[in-house]
């Protein structure tokens, strides 16, 4: 007898619903639209905030995050900066000196020209690194084919190249590079190696597109220049070992190059020791404050969305006082009541997240389209929005339904 009564048949209760729904559909879609703009501006937020954290932190980890880079800082004339850079340069020295440091595995100078390469009848113009013999060590970069730089033939500038794939393919033709002569402007070269193929990075930089030689021989005979500082090391990277921690090896290297910079205490640095785990943590903080404002501005929208529904859910209780009276007359109980305007609650819920959803995934592809934005479209983040849709929707009619369930049967059969 209880399968009969009204309103315990889970599926009749939908089938109430959706008919509910579909009576006062321009009512339904308004009540429902402050969970669709919540879900559809949580999507694309949020997809946005991950894709530019997935970007940013690819790109850290690019350069590793037990690399360090020591650099030269700002210099002042007559109190004006001349810019990042311009201060004295790090030197060979220093790069030996930091290698003594006990959290030190590896260490290479590196300085950076624009070159053009010519090999027989082709010429391709790239980026040069004068680099050390600990350069592919440091940057976890691997020879495919051939060797690396040797300390020796860094030590006395030898004239060879270590190229990148791209390089390969467009001065030899797929052929193997390996002992091939070269000219890095007027600096003729022979190819001993050649990197493994690393492709672009995550803003579309050809990592690929690249040759290496020895640090000495790129300053002296490549991008040597009046008044350049001879034992120069452009940029200094330093590899710790992966069991210390980064920060206690930056706080040592950031003292011998103050000692060594003869910078009195107090005195500014004219360094700068770049820390990209550093870079990672800084990430992290501000993608938590961001999906802190995301989080808030969602919830906003969702609340306000909760609260339309349970303003026509009371108003659908007041409609439809009569016909809860019918049905507990004819044997009906309390539960089945609340369980029948729980369910309405639901499927509004559960129809704005998935609109909301559509209309997120759209905004979401359209921003990364004509915006260019980096966007991550998480099946998490899909999942969960919809869901927190409906137990949105599920909490605000909560108190409708229970009302609707308490309706005495005799008034509820009496009102007007």
């Amino acid at each position: 007898m209880n399968a009969e009564r009204p309103g315990l048949n889970l599926s009749a209760s939908l089938a109430i619903a959706l008919k509910a729904i579909r009576t006062n559909s321009i009512r339904s879609l308004l009540t429902m639209l402050g969970i669709i703009i919540g879900i559809a501006a949580a999507i694309v937020a949020v997809s946005i905030a991950q894709g530019a954290g997935k970007q940013l932190t690819e790109q850290i980890e690019q350069f590793g995050t037990h690399v360090l880079q020591v650099r030269p800082g700002t210099s002042f004339f007559g109190g004006r900066s001349r810019g990042a850079g311009s201060a004295r340069a790090v030197t060979d020295d220093d790069v030996e000196a930091l290698l003594e440091l006990d959290g030190i595995e590896a260490a290479s100078g590196r300085a950076l020209a624009g070159v053009t390469l010519v090999a027989g009848g082709r010429n391709w113009t790239t980026s040069l690194f004068g680099v050390g013999a600990d350069f592919g060590l440091i940057q976890d970069w691997g020879i495919a084919q051939g060797r690396g730089i040797t300390p020796g033939e860094a030590r006395r500038g030898a004239k060879i190249a270590v190229i990148g794939k791209t390089v390969a393919n467009e001065l030899f033709e797929g052929s193997d590079p390996i002992g091939q002569r070269i000219r890095i402007n007027r600096t003729p070269a022979t190819v001993v190696g050649l990197l493994e193929e690393k492709g672009a990075t995550s803003w579309g930089q050809d990592q690929d597109d690249t040759v290496w030689m020895p640090l000495e021989t790129v300053r002296s005979r490549v991008a040597r220049s009046a008044g350049s500082v001879v034992d120069d090391a452009g940029r200094i990277y330093l590899k710790v070992w992966d069991d210390l921690d980064v920060l206690d090896v930056q706080a040592e290297i950031e003292d011998l190059m103050r000692v060594r910079r003869n910078i009195q205490p107090g005195a500014d640095d004219d360094f700068r020791v770049i820390n990209f785990a550093e870079f990672i943590r800084a990430r992290n903080e501000t993608e938590s404050l961001l999906g802190f404002l995301l989080a808030a501005f969602s919830a906003t929208s969702l609340i306000v969305g909760g609260i339309g529904i349970m303003n026509i859910m009371l108003v659908s209780v007041t409609e439809r006082t009569r016909e809860i009276g019918l049905r507990r007359a004819v044997g009906a109980r309390s539960r089945d009541v609340l369980t029948q305007f729980l369910v309405e609650a639901t499927v509004l819920g559960l129809i704005g997240g998935l609109v909301g959803l559509a209309l997120g995934v759209g905004g979401t592809m359209l921003a990364g389209r004509l915006g260019e934005f980096p966007v991550l479209l998480s099946p998490a983040t899909l999942i969960g929005a919809v869901g927190i849709a409906v137990v949105i929707a599920v909490f605000f009619g909560y108190y409708p339904a229970r009302r609707a369930s308490r309706l005495d049967p005799i008034d509820a059969l009496r009102f007007e």
